[in-house]
């Protein structure tokens, strides 16, 4: 019979040897940095679908960059959502208070009140931005860089310092990471420090609104890094399937931890474009524009209201200092990364538009960060008369045993009485 023999093992010949490759940055520490190569289109010139389009029409939007406010700090385009003076000057003010309470609980971490925090500056825009976007009641899966999101919905800020202190205060009863809140009554899942849970819980939270005939949506946060965990494939497989109303968006801020987005697939194409293999839409945006960043929010959760099914999000931007308070990026990146980072940064881009267009001013700016600090500054101060880590003002011993069990099981509570009742004898002074 004709055909072709199986291949023998060969060892040399005429074949060339295989070669893995394994990414690589750039710029390392030390390097001069350039970003002429990277495509940043105009302004103002990315088409906008309508929200009930087919999926197929945002696919060129995957690999393009949708873009608001200009180099001339004007709105321009059919993705300028027009927003008044007054929202935006609210939407700045959220975003500057959302800086000035990351610095004073990086300051607070690095005097020991607290073990642990992540800084969002230059991510502002992603959490803020899509907060205004949304309904109040929508139902947002974040991750541990999106406290604005907390902030703009008008949470307490000495509550957040509270957890982040582990206090006798804390809601959580120091059970979390600090950074990890959870506030059900404002909207906000849980945050875990495992990654891409978000996708799977929001898909999930989102099927279970439309199975009730409900019009609550859900929005979840993850970074590029936590596209390669298979979470995210399996959220993105039954949103699409069952056609989950809900918004997934991907903050890709170039890195994760010390891996630079190319371990993730940046090199292939961007994450936008993961879209398209799931027929689902998606959008590519400046996550440094807070204008671009609400527009494409709402744009995608006026399509899932519409029941025309999810939009994958990707937020264009740059992590502006290290992963966490126990990185030091000096170690893995250039230091010119930051300062030549051509998107630049969002606050300030808010600030030069109101400029721009004759509401706002240098003084009134100067005036706005001064408040913001000051209003951090007595949440901070209030938090700490509950106490901070390490300083004995924790919940009480008993706690321990609560919010596992509708009832507690009697052996539970025996366990509990007879726990409390030793430490009391061995410390007499302590008390409950």
């Amino acid at each position: 019979m004709g055909g072709v023999s199986p291949a023998k093992g060969r060892t040399g010949g005429n074949l060339a040897p295989l070669r893995l490759h394994v990414p690589e940055p750039k710029y390392r520490p030390g390097d001069r940095v350039d970003y002429s190569g990277l495509v940043i289109p105009p302004a103002g010139a990315q088409p906008r679908p309508d929200e009930t389009c087919p999926a197929g029409d945002t696919y060129p939007l995957c690999t393009d960059l949708v873009r608001v406010l200009g180099d001339d700090d004007l709105a321009a385009g059919p993705w300028d959502p027009r927003l008044d003076a007054g929202a935006l000057r609210r939407m700045l003010r959220v975003m500057a208070l959302t800086r000035a309470f990351d610095d004073r609980m990086y300051r607070a971490q690095r005097q020991g009140k607290t073990s642990f925090y992540m800084k969002s500056t230059g991510e502002e825009a992603v959490a803020v931005g899509a907060a205004f976007a949304l309904a109040d009641d929508d139902m947002v899966f974040p991750s541990y860089r999106q406290q604005g999101l907390l902030i703009a919905r008008g949470y307490p800020l000495v509550e957040m310092v509270n957890q982040i202190y582990s206090n006798r205060a804390d809601r959580l009863k120091g059970r979390q990471l600090p950074v990890m809140y959870s506030a059900r009554d404002y909207g906000f899942f849980t945050i875990s420090g495992n990654l891409t849970t978000q996708y799977p819980q929001a898909v999930g939270w989102a099927m279970a609104s439309a199975i009730k005939g409900d019009t609550r949506i859900a929005a979840a946060f993850i970074g590029e890094g936590s596209t390669a965990e298979g979470d995210f494939h399996s959220g993105l497989t039954f949103a699409a399937v069952y056609n989950a109303p809900v918004v997934l968006n991907v903050v890709n801020n170039q890195w994760a931890i010390s891996s630079f987005s190319g371990i993730a697939g940046a090199e292939r194409t961007t994450f936008a474009a993961r879209a398209i293999g799931y027929g689902i839409a998606g959008l590519r945006i400046d996550g440094n524009d807070p204008l671009a960043v609400f527009a494409a929010m709402r744009w995608a959760a006026d399509r899932a209201r519409a029941n025309m099914g999810p939009t994958l999000i990707e937020h264009f931007t740059y992590r502006a200092e290290g992963h966490s308070t126990s990185d030091d990026p000096a170690a893995y990146r250039s230091a010119h990364e930051r300062e030549e980072w051509p998107l630049g940064d969002p606050i300030m881009r808010l600030k030069r538009h109101l400029v721009a267009i004759g509401e706002w001013s240098e003084e009134q700016h100067a005036t706005m960060d001064r408040e913001v600090a000051g209003e951090v500054r007595a949440a901070s101060k209030e938090a700490e008369k509950s106490g901070v880590l390490g300083h004995g003002m924790h919940h009480p011993f008993k706690t321990m045993f609560e919010d596992v069990f509708e009832e507690l099981p009697w052996h539970l509570r025996e366990q509990a009485e007879q726990a409390i009742h030793e430490r009391q004898t061995r410390f007499p002074k302590w008390k409950e």
